[in-house]
């Protein structure tokens, strides 16, 4: 069996996450390929696309969200992205049972002998108005029914979980900041959700690992586990197998993926790219050495916005008076700091609408 190297992992990944080349294609064609964008931080994504389109226009992903093509809902590993209408109303019933179990992860004590089907029907007839809500106000409707638990708890169980929710615009819109008001997902989409396979076949199960290899393979399943949250992946993986191509890492991991993905030559050029908090390219792995070092790994989960350097990340970034500010993780040459400073410069433009092009490299470490 052919063993891929870090390197080869590399190259293979930011090709799928199309951080190799600048893809031409729609915002809305991006978000689907990539399986979604994480999007808890509502400014992110649109880095995210920047970096990945080639003229980008983030009017393009706002008036996406205003059209009700993309969402933003909470879905994989429970936390919120952005979805295509198509993919969510597809996958979210598969995803059901995982969220209702992270949530109880965090509160089980607060929501014991709570009757969570109880609960999602009283919260659907609270939402039934069509008034939008906080999660805050959806929970104190609730709250003389159901006083032990809290207004967290109970407000995470119904919004995160239990009724599938879309975060409405303006939370999103491009260079606005609003809070979260929800409403029932199919409400908002005008279509419902497609239900669960009564067969007990799960070929939305299946659909998931294709998508997942074709962003982000070749891949273990612990690295599918990771990305989706869903544990019980593997029959739809073993439903598919003799469709696709097996590999190891280096650790002798079996990894999958697609016979006609692209696996580039190591020795492809990655150029520099920013990306944003909590990124696709990095979080969507187990086993993110293929990215980032390890020494490095609690950046990741930590919201830090990185810079891609030979295709690994090799400094934070941050904004400071339209400035792009950036603090390297390793020794930068010459060459290094002018190409990193070039696409900075790019992205000051990006953020500032051509105001500002001030780019501010600090010391590399020793």
């Amino acid at each position: 069996m052919t063993v891929l190297d870090v390197r080869a992992l590399n190259r293979a990944t930011l090709a799928r996450q199309l951080l190799l080349d600048h893809a031409d294609m729609p915002a809305v064609d991006a978000v689907a390929h990539l399986c979604g964008l994480q999007a808890q931080e509502p400014q992110e994504p649109f880095v995210g696309l920047w970096s990945r389109l080639r003229a980008f226009d983030p009017a393009d992903l706002s008036n996406l969200l205003i059209g009700r093509s993309v969402v933003r809902t909470h879905l994989m590993r429970r936390t919120v992205h952005l979805l295509t209408a198509d993919d969510v109303l597809a996958w979210r019933a598969r995803h059901d049972a995982m969220l209702r179990q992270r949530v109880l992860g965090t509160y089980r004590g607060e929501l014991d002998g709570v009757d969570l089907d109880e609960l999602a029907e009283a919260g659907l007839a609270v939402m039934a108005d069509g008034e939008p809500r906080s999660m805050g106000e959806l929970a104190r409707a609730l709250a003389d029914r159901w006083p032990a638990p809290g207004p967290r708890a109970l407000g995470e169980m119904l919004v995160a979980a239990l009724i599938p929710m879309v975060q409405l615009p303006p939370r999103g819109i491009w260079r606005t900041k609003a809070g979260v008001r929800n409403v029932p997902l199919s409400s908002w989409l005008g279509r419902k959700i497609d239900p669960s396979a009564l067969d007990g076949s799960d070929p939305v199960g299946q659909q998931l690992v294709r998508r997942y290899l074709a962003a982000y393979g070749p891949a273990a399943t612990a690295d599918l586990r990771a990305w989706s949250g869903l544990a019980g992946l593997p029959a739809a993986v073993a439903a598919i197998r003799e469709e696709l191509v097996t590999f190891r890492d280096e650790r002798g991991r079996e990894l999958l993926d697609l016979p006609d993905a692209p696996r580039p030559d190591p020795d492809t050029p990655a150029p520099v790219r920013f990306l944003p908090a909590f990124d696709n390219a990095i979080l969507g792995y187990h086993d993110r050495t293929r990215i980032i070092d390890d020494a490095h790994r609690g950046l990741s989960v930590a919201g830090e916005r990185v810079v891609l350097l030979d295709g690994r990340v090799a400094a934070t970034w941050t904004v400071r008076a339209d400035t792009v500010v950036i603090t390297p993780l390793r020794r930068f040459s010459r060459g290094d700091r002018t190409t990193v400073a070039e696409q900075g410069r790019a992205l000051a433009a990006f953020l500032s609408d051509n105001d500002s092009h001030r780019v501010q490299i600090a010391a590399s470490p020793c």
